[in-house]
């Protein structure tokens, strides 16, 4: 798939020196929140304040929503947790996240293509107004995209990564991020398992190979925008896409009424793409060995 764009980057602070920050000089409070688990609580607390009041706001708002979660993680990344944010730098964004936004875009387009061979989707245009339902999906998923990303590869990934190394970082997130969809409508045990597999474990996978927020969020956004104006569910939900979708079958194959992440197909090509680039990033030296840093 390619190189790493970029020598990884590690942090360049470690809370050291003069404080200024919550909890004063030497404090035990300040400590505390300087500290891996601190700084990833605090970011996923501000995020996730900005997500909830955003991600189903009307028109712009979950664009704007966005702008306002990478705000807050770049203030909690430089002024709490003290350390540079390479993977938010502004320069070669656009590059990333078209990248990942490929990967993504041939993902989803693979697995429903293959699923449609072997009988389990047909689809039929639904007649929606098409520019409306494009930038309504276009928003509502850039701002899921983005939040998301802060919060599990930006801030929990990184945080734990710190503290226990890189492969018990994705795993523990692959795992919450496969729990955090069990509330979504008709989740049930594998479909937490199925996006554990497919989206946790790619998605991080592609973050230590890329070390770039934009280039998983372009992949995440790829992903979802492309399952919901095919009509398919997305984890899930079923809002207005341009086609409809006719699931035939079973339901291991065209994922049910949840959705195309709980088809078997999907979780294994997502398994596939993550593969490589595990491997990559291993290559390049991006890995982190599990250790525990005290900030």
């Amino acid at each position: 798939m390619g190189t790493t764009s970029a020598t990884p980057q590690h942090d360049t602070g470690s809370g050291s020196g003069t404080d200024n920050g919550p909890g004063g000089r030497g404090g035990r409070f300040g400590r505390i929140v300087r500290s891996p688990l601190g700084w990833m609580l605090a970011g996923m607390v501000g995020v996730g304040l900005v997500s909830g009041l955003t991600a189903t706001g009307p028109g712009p708002v979950p664009v704007l929503g966005a702008v306002a979660a990478v705000a807050v993680y770049w203030w909690v990344m430089r002024r709490v947790a003290r350390r540079s944010t390479p993977e938010i730098a502004r320069r070669g964004a656009g590059r990333e996240a078209l990248l990942g936004g490929g990967i993504g875009l041939g993902f989803i387009l693979v697995s429903a293509l293959l699923i449609t061979a072997f009988g389990g989707y047909s689809f039929s245009w639904a007649g929606n107004g098409f520019m409306s339902v494009v930038w309504t999906t276009v928003a509502v998923q850039i701002g899921a995209a983005v939040t998301e990303e802060l919060l599990f590869r930006g801030l929990a990934l990184q945080a734990l990564e710190r503290l226990w190394g890189s492969r018990a970082a994705i795993v523990i997130t692959s795992l919450f991020f496969g729990v955090a969809h069990l509330g979504a409508p008709g989740a049930s045990a594998w479909s937490g398992l199925a996006i554990a597999l497919e989206a946790g474990v790619l998605l991080g996978a592609a973050f230590l190979w890329r070390r770039s927020i934009w280039f998983v969020v372009g992949l995440h956004f790829a992903w979802n925008t492309t399952e919901q104006l095919l009509g398919i569910p997305v984890s899930g939900h079923t809002p207005e896409g341009l086609f409809t979708v006719d699931v035939h079958g079973s339901a291991l194959l065209n994922g049910g009424s949840f959705g195309l992440e709980t088809s078997i197909v999907p979780v294994l090509i997502g398994v596939a793409l993550a593969v490589p680039m595990f491997v990559l990033a291993h290559r390049s030296g991006a890995l982190r060995p599990g250790r525990r840093a005290k900030g």
